[in-house]
């Protein structure tokens, strides 16, 4: 397959990228940044974020901005939504890129497991607050590991189930896939002209493990990744691709390769579950009665 590394020129668009301090989300920005985009580094530690907002392009001129989020907390996501609204600028891209792997067991403020608190829940609320803001498209970063998913509607919190970190990854990355298909089906049925579309970067070399709190899991994740993985620049051209082509709703971008662990952007495998209406109907009923939050009407 033809390499694709041509991303589109990007000036006067704006670009909300949350985790975006490191890894994939950095890379991201980096990359839109070198095409001339405004971006808003969305993450937890503003000191983190503004180092590494020094070194995408564009920071030197202004377009390159830093702003306190940290998604598995639901007070944060609404401060975050109200200070962006209040600035009255519009933003055409929401890139849902924060997350976690194999952390330690904990839970929410809404008693939800954290890998399911931070990489879906959070981006479901700040998904829906911004959308009254958004031009273009929302893209939801997923993973191979989807496939692996399970989602119990009814013990989101792991209180009946032997806490298995890997699988409660599995199912925050299934959930993703679900809402971003629900929410392009009702964008589509509102009349809206934003859509949904997702990616996943394969095998690619980043530090998600590092907050795992085990020792060899990060061992092998900062330095197994590295002998194995495309560099974090590769797997950050699936986003920007699912972010910046004219790809329809509902589109799912991933590496070619035949595993999808290593190649250029194309799209990607969805599991039959992640395609499951009803349960993505359910979810979305569950995530607003935790959240508050729905797609406001018309």
């Amino acid at each position: 397959m033809r390499p694709w590394t041509q991303v589109p020129p990007q000036q006067g668009r704006r670009f909300v990228i949350t985790g975006s301090n490191g890894g994939l989300g950095l890379e991201t920005a980096r990359i839109l940044g070198s095409r001339g985009a405004e971006v808003v580094m969305a993450c937890r530690s503003v000191e983190k974020a503004e180092a590494a907002a020094r070194t995408v392009p564009g920071h030197d001129r202004g377009r390159v901005v830093v702003r306190q989020l940290d998604v598995s907390d639901l007070g944060s996501v609404r401060r975050f939504v109200s200070g962006l609204a209040a600035e009255g600028r519009p933003v055409d891209v929401l890139i849902n890129n924060a997350g976690v792997l194999g952390v330690p067991y904990a839970v929410s403020a809404e008693g939800v497991e954290m890998h399911f608190a931070t990489n879906y829940l959070g981006h479901f609320a700040l998904t829906l607050g911004l959308v009254p803001l958004l031009t273009d498209r929302v893209v939801v970063i997923s993973s191979r590991e989807h496939r692996s998913g399970a989602i119990d509607l009814d013990d989101l919190g792991w209180r009946t189930r032997g806490y298995r970190p890997f699988q409660a990854y599995g199912d925050s990355k299934l959930a993703d896939l679900l809402f971003m298909r629900e929410l392009d089906r009702r964008l589509r049925a509102s009349g809206s002209p934003l859509r949904a579309v997702a990616a996943h970067p394969g095998a690619s070399a980043t530090g998600i493990t590092s907050g795992s709190g085990h020792p060899v899991v990060t061992w092998i994740g900062h330095h197994g990744s590295r002998l194995v993985s495309m560099p974090a620049w590769r797997g950050a051209l699936c986003t920007v691709y699912a972010a910046t082509t004219d790809v329809d709703g509902g589109t799912y971008i991933g590496p070619h390769g035949r595993t999808e662990l290593w190649g250029w952007p194309a799209p990607a495998r969805m599991s039959p579950k992640a395609d499951d209406e009803v349960l993505a109907r359910a979810l979305w009923e569950r995530s607003v009665e935790l959240t508050g939050v729905d797609l406001p009407a018309g």
